[in-house]
This record gives structure tokens, sequence and C-alpha cells, in this order.
């Protein structure tokens, strides 16, 4: 079966990697709840996608010289909320049993790995009693050994797209090398489409997850292939589809 998984707390039906996404997105029945973690220099772990305030809260700056008095007051745009923490999320999520986790590690504004957050976003999920339904997950191969060698015991998805193909030596290439690293590779649905007969050639249909789709006539082609992750920003319509189309079942 194609397992669904809900992008940024499905960012397409509520606020962006808020608390009331990761709250209604449960109901949804989805199988998984994607979301992206940074460290700051105070050393909160907090749940935002960019590494900088402007397009997803009315702040400015970097992500990472957040103070926790600052956080409380920056509001995500079109909600009364604040940038929630990681354990804020992850108590959220606990209360659900059987969902997966797919934990981004992000980077910081330069592009470089934050120092250690590899260890500090695995114990915060081995703190809930997590870490057997949860993933990290990273475009950054470097970020991904990292989660390895502190929390062998978490499963791992690594993220590629055509540009990052590119600067890795190419898809074919890049696929190599993580093939023993993750248990499953996320890529964008453009280099899949372009690529898919070199993937499928490489890596079997159940650890392959394709993003982000929201378009019904791509998510219904892609559950019709029989993927076996489909990350969407909209899985209230990708459930639908997914009920009606006998390979993704």
């Amino acid at each position: 079966m194609t397992l669904i998984t809900g992008h940024r707390g499905a960012r397409n039906l509520w606020p962006e990697n808020s608390l009331t996404g990761f709250r209604n997105v449960l109901g949804l029945a989805v199988d998984a709840v994607e979301f992206d973690v940074h460290l700051t220099d105070a050393g909160e772990l907090v749940v935002i996608h960019d590494a900088t305030l402007e397009r997803t809260t009315d702040g400015h700056g970097p992500v990472r010289a957040l103070t926790p008095d600052a956080r409380g007051t920056v509001k995500l745009k079109d909600s009364d909320e604040t940038i929630p923490t990681l354990a804020e999320v992850l108590e959220v999520l606990s209360t659900s049993d059987g969902i997966a986790l797919h934990v981004e590690i992000k980077s910081d504004e330069t592009g470089a790995p934050y120092p250690g957050i590899a260890a500090k976003v695995a114990a915060e999920i081995a703190r809930f009693g997590l870490a057997d339904r949860s993933l990290l997950t990273s475009f950054d191969v470097s970020v991904l050994e990292d989660c390895r060698s502190h929390a062998p015991q978490i499963g791992r998805l690594v993220s590629v797209n055509a540009a990052w193909a590119e600067k890795q030596g190419g898809l074919e290439t890049f696929l190599g090398r993580v093939g023993d690293l993750v248990e499953i590779v996320a890529i964008h649905h453009e280099l899949m489409e372009a690529q898919w007969p070199l993937i499928t050639k490489i890596l079997p249909l159940e650890r392959l997850c394709v993003w982000t789709l929201n378009d019904e006539d791509l998510i219904r082609k892609w559950l019709e292939r029989g993927i076996g992750h489909l990350t969407s920003d909209s899985p209230d319509i990708a459930l639908s589809l997914r009920a009606n189309t006998p390979a993704a079942a």
C-alpha cells in the first residue's frame, strides 16, 4: 500500500509546521507526518522549515538567533501561534498510535549543519518513546551519517531533487552512496519521472517516496504506479484518491 505523509503538518490545510496543523492532521488517518527542525544558539530545537523567519512568520532574521523569549513573541503567519519546539510537537504526535514521524534535520542560513543537532534530535525522540516509529531525514548525507552514529536505532530517509543530485555527481552515484545508509529515498516527482527506469532498477518501490504532490492527476498517477510513499501538502486529497486506486491499496 502507498503510505501517505502529511508535509509540514499538511500545510495546505493549516498553518505550516503549527501545533494546530499537527493536532488536526492526526484526524486524517495519515500514515506519517513530516516536519522540520532547527537548532537555535540558545540550544532550543524548534520546528520551522526555513532557516530564516520571513516567509512563515512575522519575524525577521535567522532562526538560530531566536532566544526563547523572542520565540514567544514571533507569530506564524495566518495564526496566533508561535514557533513550536520539537518537544511540543512530539508531545502532540505521541498521542496517536502508529503514525510515523519524518523528522527533517535542517541546516542554518549559510547551508551548514548545526553542530550536534542529530544527537539532540535523537535524544528528544527517544525521550518521548518514539524512536521505533520515527525517521530522521535530510538532504545532507553527512547529517544522516551523524544520525546513524548517534542513534542507529532510529531509521533514516534521504531527500534528493535534480539540483542536489547533480551536485552529488549524478543520481546513480548518489543512490549508490546512500543505499546502505537509509531505509527510504525521497525523490522530487520531476526527477522521479525523468529517471524512473534507473531508480526502479536500483531500489524497490517500497523504499521510494515521491514528493511533494498536490495535484490530483499527479497524485493519482503515482498511486497507480504503486509507489511506496507519497508526500503531500494536501494529504486529505491523497487519502481520498488512495481509497479509490486499487494499485495503491
